[in-house]
């Protein structure tokens, strides 16, 4: 699960499979305090390198940043308006370079930019990051782009995300303490500028997306959700497929199975009205949802709301999975799991759509629930030894 606009939130996810994965699996060697993170800077570019690792302190809950050797230091309490962030940044690797630095057990992210130091600023409520989507923020110009990560106790979680923009490429890694090391989130080569391209000539707004400085060097594309924040996208883009989804399931049932290990758990949603009802097999209503917005939908919130539970939050999450990969109308029983059938109607998540379509292994962290069914740029690994970054050519 990666949500919008919720600040280290892969640790949800993590916490909840360990969760699983530790009661069933037998006990596994201590995971240690820090693992080496190496990044790589394939990038083909001169620019310095600036790291950054954030997030939250497991142990303590408290939000800080580690320094190269993986030591913790808590931000100062902030102001409003926010007040001046510490530097937190670490040297990275010029380009032919590798830099290997200690990572702690955090649910946080690693930032890198290229050729500028990103701006952060901490709150009263905690570290502001940056928001690219405004035309104000102070990183709206910088090349950059970060991981998500959580280690814990039951291991390392490590993705390739590209749930709120499209920047500067990179893949990461992990190398158990047995066993070969699982890589995710490369592009297939040409990749970068395939997807620009793609994203440039698709009609309807989407080429809106990107974003470009003034020397010209392109430095990001928006994801939709967030295009549609900036008035880039319209905000009606998919109605026309939820008003065809609404229309369908007035008059047949749309069964979902949120669990894979769990075949004989389903839910069966028709619609009223502006409510999809979902009913139990005793036939009792468990939940309803309003007819989504678009922005409901690329975000998998507001309407779509997914709240940390084993009703609402399965069902929500199957929905935004199917809404953004437009399966709902080619098979009413959801989750689909075949990917041959994502993006194949005309108003559908483009942009999802065309990284998916560049990757190497065909998965990327498109949107918030991407990993319905587990398409989604993410490593894992309950006993890792190390941890890794490649910063990918702009081709």
């Amino acid at each position: 699960m990666h949500v919008k606009n919720k600040v280290f939130s892969l640790v949800a996810a993590a916490v909840t499979a360990a969760a699983g994965l530790t009661a069933l699996a037998t006990a596994a060697e201590a995971v240690p305090a820090t693992i080496p993170l190496t990044i790589t800077n394939n990038s083909g570019r001169g620019d310095a390198i600036y790291i950054y690792n954030l997030g939250t302190e497991l142990s303590t809950g408290r939000q800080g940043w580690a320094d190269a050797n993986g030591g913790f230091h808590p931000w100062p309490a902030g102001g409003n308006p926010p007040t001046a962030a510490p530097d937190a940044s670490i040297a990275g690797p010029a380009q032919g370079q590798s830099k290997t630095i200690q990572m702690p057990k955090f649910s946080g992210r690693v930032y890198f930019s290229y050729g500028q130091k990103l701006v952060f600023k901490v709150t009263t409520g905690g570290l502001v990051q940056p928001a690219v989507q405004n035309p104000s923020d102070p990183n709206v110009n910088i090349l950059f782009n970060w991981s998500e990560y959580t280690l814990n106790d039951s291991g390392l979680w490590l993705n390739s995300t590209q749930v709120d923009f499209v920047s500067a490429p990179y893949n990461v890694g992990v190398r158990p303490v047995s066993g070969a090391t699982k890589t995710t989130g490369k592009l297939k080569p040409g990749g970068y500028n395939a997807f620009y391209n793609s994203l440039r000539s698709q009609s309807g707004g989407w080429a809106n997306l990107i974003r470009t400085r003034s020397d010209g060097t392109i430095v990001r594309a928006l994801a939709p959700g967030h295009g549609i924040e900036a008035g880039a996208l319209p905000a009606n883009v998919l109605s026309d497929y939820v008003n065809r989804v609404w229309t369908k399931y007035s008059s047949s049932t749309l069964t979902v199975t949120p669990f894979g290990n769990q075949p004989n758990l389903k839910y069966f949603g028709r619609v009223s009205g502006n409510t999809m009802n979902f009913t139990n097999s005793a036939g009792q209503v468990v939940t309803s949802f309003q007819k989504p917005d678009s922005d409901s939908i690329f975000g998998c919130y507001k309407l779509l709301d997914a709240p940390n539970d084993l009703v609402r939050g399965p069902i929500s999450r199957t929905l935004c999975a199917g809404y953004n990969r437009s399966t709902l109308l080619s098979n009413p029983n959801q989750p689909d799991a075949n990917n041959s059938g994502f993006y194949q109607d005309g108003v559908t998540n483009q942009y999802s759509k065309k990284i998916h379509a560049q990757m190497v292994d065909g998965k990327a962290y498109g949107f918030a629930f991407d990993d319905v069914g587990a398409h989604e740029s993410l490593v894992h690994d309950g006993n890792p030894a190390q941890a890794y970054i490649t910063l990918d050519p702009f081709s």
